[in-house]
This record gives C-alpha cells, sequence and structure tokens, in this order.
C-alpha cells in the first residue's frame, strides 16, 4: 500500500480544480455540480462550498447513481442495487460538470453521460476528477484533474473521504491487498 495523496494534497487540487470550472465557465450562471455516488458526491459538495465562497453564490448540484446504467454491471455485481438520482433541476442548457474520485476505464463516465441525457441535454457536460489512473477502454477524458498516476492493471485506486471513511487520502492497493 502506498499513500499517492494526503489529505492536505486532496485539500489543494479541489480549490484548483474550482477555480479552473469558475474560469472555463465564466462563474456560476448556468453551471450544475453533479457527483457520481459514491465519492464523487462528497467532492462535488466540496466543489461547490469552495465556489460559492469564491463567487458568493452556490452552482446547482445533484447527485447520480450509474448501477443499471453500466455495460458491465452483471460482470461486477449480482444483484445491483441503485441508490438514486437526485436532479431537482432543468438540465437542458446548463453547463454540467460531473463529479467523480477516479477515472479508469471511463467505463463509469459513459454510463454518467447516459444518465445526464435522460434528464435533458445540457450545452456541455465536462468531467472533474480528483484521480486520472489512466488505462482507458473508452475515449474519455477529464477537464480538470487532481492529480494524475500511472497505475498498472494488477492496481487499485482507493479514495477515501473523511465524511464516507473518516479520513482523506489516496491509495494505491495492489490486487487483493486490504485498506487498514
Amino acid at each position: 500500500m502506498k499513500e499517492a495523496m494526503t489529505a492536505g494534497e486532496i485539500k489543494r487540487s479541489l480549490a484548483r480544480i474550482a477555480y479552473e470550472i469558475l474560469e472555463k465557465n465564466d462563474g456560476v450562471q448556468d453551471l450544475a455540480l453533479i457527483g457520481i455516488r459514491t465519492r464523487g458526491i462528497y467532492l462535488a459538495d466540496r466543489l461547490a462550498t469552495t465556489i460559492e465562497r469564491l463567487e458568493g453564490k452556490k452552482p446547482l448540484q445533484g447527485t447520480i447513481d450509474i448501477t443499471l446504467y453500466r455495460d458491465d454491471f452483471k460482470e461486477i455485481i449480482a444483484i445491483p442495487t441503485a441508490q438514486g438520482t437526485d436532479i431537482m433541476f432543468d438540465l437542458n442548457g446548463v453547463n454540467v460538470v460531473l463529479v467523480d474520485d477516479v477515472l479508469y476505464t471511463g467505463r463509469t463516465v459513459r454510463a454518467a453521460i447516459d444518465v445526464i441525457i435522460d434528464f435533458g441535454r445540457p450545452r456541455t457536460i465536462q468531467l472533474a476528477v480528483l484521480v486520472d489512473r489512466g488505462l482507458r477502454e473508452f475515449p474519455i477524458h477529464a477537464d480538470y484533474i487532481g492529480k494524475e498516476l500511472f497505475t498498472q492493471t494488477n492496481q487499485f485506486v482507493e479514495v477515501l473521504v473523511k465524511e464516507k471513511d473518516g479520513a482523506d487520502k489516496v491509495l494505491i492497493l495492489e490486487k487483493g491487498e486490504a485498506v487498514k
């Protein structure tokens, strides 16, 4: 097990991403942050709080669950359980920033885009991730990246967030290795 990001590095990366989102979208007008369950929700909340502190106005926020949209969910989960999507605003014409913890194969993001399109037609769909670990299977890239990690297929990237896990850190684990 190797620690790839500390709590301080995560905080600084999210602050930088918030600035980049504001710069690219000219502020919060018609801006929505949508967190992908599970840890993307917590990261989106932090980004929204930072953006509100900087701009004096919070962007629209939502959450999505991509479980039933994945093309490989039957391989991953025997009996899938969707936790729900919460988008309580009109997506048409909005600049959507999908927020997730790790970008790997691109399958989660592809599924998230399908969910978004089922809700409306945004002006743009952008992607913010805390970690981009490479090894893509789909031609998907992130617009905002906290840190790029070059990993092997026998490794796993685990993002821990204090809201769910009690601590903020990013770990690189070997397959089969457990988080302590």
